[in-house]
């Protein structure tokens, strides 16, 4: 079979036109977005009747335990839409999404669980502690989430051990300082859209927030291809 022929068998699902690449690059996006609620929403439930107390920040940390996993298989599901390439996009993300979750759900739970306890501790400390100690609670805990944007990454991307997850996300925070300042920055858009919106709307933006981030990420995957993997 030619070349010729494999686009043209690729381009019956996506047309080559700009309106259907965009077309489709919009239904991916709606499909994770509603993917993510879906297998989000055991915690997102439990969220809708937690107030703001500090007393409470167990409670949504063990509801955020969903949402590991829902972002991983969002991870695996982008990551495959960017290296289709345009011609040889498809029509369904469902099943990309869903063998992400299938194959990363419990390697992600493994650093995820720890990642909210400490987050949990950092959270009260920051709440009850005031002054320098809430300071540096909060330094710590951004530290902490920009580090979870590169493991979040690697674990769904790679099938590397839990431990060395946890290094080279922290290797990849110093020997790719960008891709580091690209998570933080998503960070800030998101908690910013949290407090000057609603967290409901961060939710809503999920798919697109983590299309951004392993779009971010593509010089830590390429490096961590050429470096730990073999053709």
């Amino acid at each position: 079979m030619s070349a010729v022929t494999r686009d043209e068998e690729r381009y019956s699902e996506v047309g080559p036109g700009p309106l259907s690449r965009w077309s489709a690059t919009v239904y991916w996006v709606l499909v994770i977005e509603a993917l993510v609620v879906l297998t989000s929403l055991p915690g997102l439930v439990g969220l809708l009747f937690l107030g703001g107390s500090a007393s409470n920040v167990p409670l949504v940390m063990l509801c955020l335990l969903p949402v590991g996993p829902s972002l991983a298989a969002a991870v695996f599901a982008w990551r495959d839409f960017l290296a289709q390439g345009r011609p040889g996009r498809d029509l369904t993300p469902a099943r990309h999404f869903l063998r992400g979750y299938r194959l990363n759900w419990l390697d992600v739970l493994r650093w995820w669980v720890p990642t909210l306890v400490v987050l949990a501790i950092l959270s009260v400390n920051a709440v009850h502690a005031g002054g320098v100690f809430a300071t540096a609670a909060l330094v710590l805990g951004v530290a902490l989430l920009t580090w979870a944007g590169n493991a979040l990454v690697l674990s769904a991307v790679f099938a590397f051990r839990t431990r060395d997850v946890a290094r080279l996300a922290a290797y990849y925070l110093a020997a790719k300082p960008v891709a580091g300042l690209g998570v933080l920055a998503l960070l800030v858009v998101a908690g910013g859209l949290a407090v000057l919106t609603s967290d409901w709307l961060v939710v809503l933006l999920a798919s697109l927030l983590v299309l951004l981030l392993v779009r971010n990420a593509q010089p830590v995957i390429a490096d961590a291809t050429d470096r730990f993997t073999t053709n």
